[in-house]
C-alpha cells in the first residue's frame, strides 16, 4: 500500500510554490484567432502611438496658442492638468465597465469619440475656456488605455506579459518620437477650412482629430474582443519538486480533489496533519487554477465584483509598493521633463531647434531601453529588472545633486555633467515602468484588471499633475527640489527591499485559503 500511494504522488503535478516558474503553454489557437490576435495587436500599438503623437504635437504650441487669446500664464498649467484630471477620472470608471462586460471595442470606440470631438474643439479655438474644454474632453478617450491592459492581462501568460508591456510603452514613445517631426509642415499651414483658420497653432488640432477619426475606422475592422487565452495546464513544474503522498480515506480511496474541496492554509502547510481525516481536505486546488494565481469561485458568479473588496486588494503590501512606483517613477519623470528646458536655456543658450534634438535623442534612448527591457524580462523577474531600474534613477539622483543643483565650470564641462544625467535618469525609466506594470497586473485579481489598471493609472495621474507644478515652483532652487525626488527614490527602494519577498506572483495555494477565508467571512 505505501508503494501505491508513493507512485500516486509521483504521478500528481506538483503543487506551485513561491518561486515557482510557470511553464505553461498556451493552447494551440487556430490561423483565424491567429490573425485576429495580430489585428487587434496592432490596433493597439496604433492607439498608443497616437497618444504620444498627440503629446508631441500639442505641447509645443499650446501656449502660444493661449497667448493669442490674452490668457492669462496659469492657464497653461489648467490646460495641460485638464487633460490629465479627466484621464485620472474617466480611466477607473471605463475600466470598471470593461471588467463587468468582458469587452473591450465598444469602450475604445466610445472613448475615442472624445478624442475626436475635443481635437476638433482646440481646432476651433474661439477662447481661452474652449481650449480649456477641449482638453478636458480628450482626456477622458485616455480611460481607454486602462481597458487595453485589462485585456493584455487575460490575454497573456504572466511569463510574456512584461514583453507585450514593453512593446506597448515603447509605441507611445515612438510616438513622442516622431511626433515634432508632423509640427514641421503643420506649422506652414495658412489656409481658411469654411468658417475656420488653419494656421500653425489651430493644425494640431485639426490633424490629431483626423488622426483619431482613422484609427477609429481602423478599430471597427482590425480590433476583435477574443477570449482570454486557454492554458494546457498539463505543463506545470516547479523549481522545488516535492513529492506529498495523496491520503487515503476511511475507506481506503483517494481523498476527494474536487474543485471545490478545501484549499490548504499556509500557515498549516509546514504541520504535519495530526489525522489522516483532518488532512484529506488540505489538498491544493492545482487543477482549478487560472492566470494570476486567482482560484475561481466554485459558486459560478459572472460579476467579477463578486466578493470584492477594495482594502483587501489594493492595500496588501506588494500593491501597496507597486503603485509607490508608480506615483514617484512619473512625479520624478514630469519634474524632471520640467526642469530640463529652463536648465538648458540658461547655461547652454539651447533653442527650441537644440532642445527638439535633445528630446528626440532622449526618445531614441527611451524606446531602446524598452526593448532593452523586452529582452530582459525573458531572463529574469520582474522584482529583478524593478531593483535594477531603482540603483540606476537613484545613481542618476545623486549624480543630478552633486554636479547640477550648483553648476561650476566651463559650459563644456556642465553640458557633459548635464547629458549623463539626463542619460541615466532616461535610462532607468523603461525598467521601472515595465516591471511595476507587469508586477501590478499580477499581483492584482485578473477579474477586474480593467478597474485595477484604471486605479493605476490614475495615480500616475495625479503624479504627472503634482510633478510640474513642483519642479515649476523651485527652478531657482534646485536642491530642494532634486533632494525631495531623491527622497523619494530612497523611501520607495526601502519599501521594495523590504517587500522583496512578496513581489511575485502569489502561488495557489496562497490565494486559494485567502479567497477561502473571505468567502468564509462573507
Amino acid at each position: 500500500q505505501a508503494r501505491s500511494r508513493q507512485g500516486e504522488a509521483r504521478s500528481r503535478p506538483p503543487a506551485r510554490r513561491e518561486g515557482a516558474v510557470d511553464q505553461r503553454r498556451p493552447v494551440e489557437l487556430t490561423m483565424e484567432t491567429r490573425t485576429k490576435r495580430r489585428l487587434t495587436n496592432g490596433a493597439i500599438g496604433l492607439l498608443f502611438l497616437f497618444s504620444g503623437i498627440e503629446y508631441a504635437v500639442i505641447l509645443p504650441t499650446i501656449w502660444a496658442y493661449l497667448e493669442t487669446m490674452q490668457a492669462e500664464p496659469y492657464f497653461l498649467g489648467l490646460g495641460l492638468s485638464a487633460f490629465s484630471f479627466s484621464g485620472l477620472i474617466a480611466g477607473p470608471i471605463l475600466g470598471h465597465i470593461s471588467d463587468r462586460s468582458q469587452r473591450t471595442k465598444p469602450i475604445i470606440l466610445f472613448a475615442n469619440l472624445f478624442e475626436i470631438v475635443g481635437n476638433f474643439m482646440y481646432f476651433m479655438g474661439y477662447s481661452k475656456w474652449l481650449l480649456l474644454g477641449s482638453r478636458l474632453v480628450a482626456g477622458i478617450g485616455t480611460g481607454a488605455g486602462a481597458c487595453i491592459f485589462g485585456y493584455l492581462t487575460r490575454s497573456t501568460t504572466t511569463e510574456e506579459r512584461a514583453t507585450v508591456f514593453a512593446v506597448v510603452m515603447a509605441a507611445r514613445q515612438a510616438g513622442l518620437l516622431i511626433g515634432p517631426g508632423f509640427n514641421l509642415f503643420l506649422r506652414l499651414c495658412n489656409f481658411n477650412l469654411g468658417p475656420f483658420k488653419v494656421n500653425k497653432y489651430t493644425s494640431p488640432g485639426l490633424f490629431m482629430c483626423l488622426m483619431w477619426t482613422i484609427l477609429q475606422v481602423i478599430i471597427i475592422f482590425m480590433y476583435y474582443d477574443l477570449p482570454s487565452v486557454p492554458m494546457d495546464n498539463s505543463k506545470v513544474v516547479s523549481v522545488e519538486e516535492e513529492e506529498e503522498p495523496l491520503i487515503d480515506d476511511v475507506n481506503g480511496g483517494v481523498a476527494d480533489s474536487s474543485p471545490c474541496s478545501t484549499a490548504i492554509e499556509h500557515e498549516e502547510s509546514h504541520v504535519p496533519p495530526t489525522s489522516e481525516a483532518g488532512s484529506e481536505n488540505r489538498t491544493a486546488d492545482e487543477d482549478h487554477y487560472i492566470h494570476n494565481g486567482h482560484i475561481e469561485d466554485c459558486k459560478t458568479n459572472n460579476n467579477p465584483f463578486h466578493n470584492f473588496s477594495a482594502a483587501k486588494e489594493y492595500l496588501r503590501e506588494e500593491v501597496v509598493v507597486v503603485l509607490t512606483a508608480q506615483f514617484i517613477t512619473l512625479f520624478n519623470q514630469t519634474a524632471l521633463e520640467t526642469m530640463v528646458t529652463p536648465l538648458t536655456q540658461k547655461y547652454f543658450n539651447f533653442g527650441e531647434l537644440e532642445n527638439s534634438l535633445m528630446y528626440c535623442i532622449c526618445g531614441v534612448e527611451v524606446i531602446v531601453g524598452f526593448f532593452i527591457v523586452r529582452w530582459l524580462s525573458t531572463k529574469f523577474a520582474d522584482r529583478v529588472i524593478l531593483a535594477l531600474g531603482l540603483v540606476i534613477c537613484n545613481i542618476s539622483c545623486i549624480w543630478c545633486l552633486i554636479f547640477l543643483a550648483n553648476p561650476k565650470g566651463s559650459s563644456s564641462i556642465l553640458l557633459c555633467e548635464f547629458v549623463v544625467g539626463v542619460f541615466l535618469q532616461i535610462l532607468g525609466l523603461p525598467f521601472v515602468a515595465v516591471s511595476q506594470v507587469s508586477l501590478f497586473s499580477k499581483v492584482t485579481a485578473e477579474k477586474t484588471q480593467g478597474f485595477s489598471h484604471g486605479l493605476r493609472r490614475s495615480i500616475g495621474g495625479i503624479a504627472t499633475i503634482m510633478g510640474p507644478m513642483w519642479a515649476g515652483g523651485l527652478i531657482n532652487n534646485l536642491y530642494i527640489m532634486l533632494g525631495v525626488m531623491m527622497g523619494l527614490l530612497t523611501l520607495l527602494t526601502i519599501m521594495m527591499i523590504l517587500s522583496y519577498s512578496y513581489l511575485i506572483e502569489p502561488a495557489p495555494t496562497l490565494i486559494s485559503s485567502v479567497n477561502q477565508r473571505n468567502m468564509d467571512d462573507d
